[in-house]
């Protein structure tokens, strides 16, 4: 079983004629992922990518039944091409976007609540199924298909922890960004009820970093649930400074909470495994996937 993605994934691209979205798309199709439309309003009726540019998400869905959208479109109107995806009733959309404002990504959150549509972003890297499906911006040098589910917030580490546990002959069953942006789509907790329902995923990483509560809800929810499969945790930022704010996906840590020691307290108290920093993350899931057979 894969997760939100398969082979037979059909992808349309929101803003496709444009230079990053033209090159992602261009390894994309090499991955094999299938690209089956393109939507830049003014473009509709051109080719590009050899696939048709559409007007409009809605038409693109209805002549080749796109049932996903990845959204390269600026920040000023990403909000806009989210809302549009989902008025569309496209299952899956991935928007890679960064710096999309915070009360645009309100307004797309309200457009989610009781629609069909699964969002992963903005400032998301992507989901990979390594070998099947490639939906984003992420390198596929080191990945191997494999059973530890990734789940992370941020795109750099997840390239890393991708190397380790290929590497370590784990390979991975798929990787989800779930975005660094304060508000986004799916989070953590969504992520971990889909992965421990994943025959594929035999163990679980979690990425993290200061700010915001997506750890602490994820503590919840383990901690309610008690899942059979293992999770190991790497949370960054343990020596950043409060009310700062860090690196691109813009979290801090604000009086005391949404700090790493927090974090890390309530995953231990969960049951998760801590990673203490991450050039050990593979080669400790390494031994926990070892310890559990």
């Amino acid at each position: 079983m894969t997760v939100l993605i398969s082979k037979d994934t059909k992808l349309l691209c929101q803003g496709i004629t444009g230079r990053a979205a033209t090159f992602h798309m261009g390894r994309a199709i090499a991955y094999g992922t299938q690209l089956v439309a393109g939507v830049r309003p003014g473009k509709g009726g051109i080719s590009h990518l050899d696939v048709p540019v559409f007007d409009r998400v809605g038409d693109a869905v209805t002549e080749t039944g796109a049932d996903a959208s990845i959204v390269f479109v600026p920040p000023a109107n990403a909000a806009k091409a989210m809302i549009e995806a989902i008025e569309a009733e496209i299952p899956l959309v991935v928007c890679v976007t960064e710096r999309v404002p915070v009360m645009d990504m309100v307004e797309v959150k309200a457009a989610l609540r009781g629609s069909k549509t699964r969002l992963i972003g903005a400032n998301s890297q992507g989901i990979l199924a390594p070998g099947i499906c490639k939906i984003g911006v992420m390198s596929t040098v080191h990945e191997k298909p494999g059973t530890v589910g990734i789940v992370s917030r941020s795109a750099s580490l997840t390239s890393e922890i991708v190397a380790q546990t290929s590497a370590a002959g784990l390979g991975q069953s798929i990787t989800i960004g779930v975005g660094g942006d304060p508000v986004h789509g799916i989070g953590f907790v969504d992520c971990l009820e889909m992965l421990m329902a994943d025959a594929d995923t035999q163990s679980i990483i979690l990425i993290g970093e200061i700010g915001g509560t997506e750890e602490e809800e994820a503590a919840e929810y383990l901690q309610a649930s008690k899942p059979e499969k293992p999770v190991l945790a790497l949370i960054t930022g343990r020596h950043a400074p409060v009310r700062r704010r860090m690196g691109h996906a813009g979290t801090l840590s604000l009086f005391g909470s949404g700090g790493a020691a927090e974090k890390i307290k309530a995953l231990k108290s969960a049951g998760v495994h801590i990673a203490q920093n991450a050039s050990t993350v593979g080669e400790t899931m390494r031994r926990i996937a070892s310890a559990k057979k």
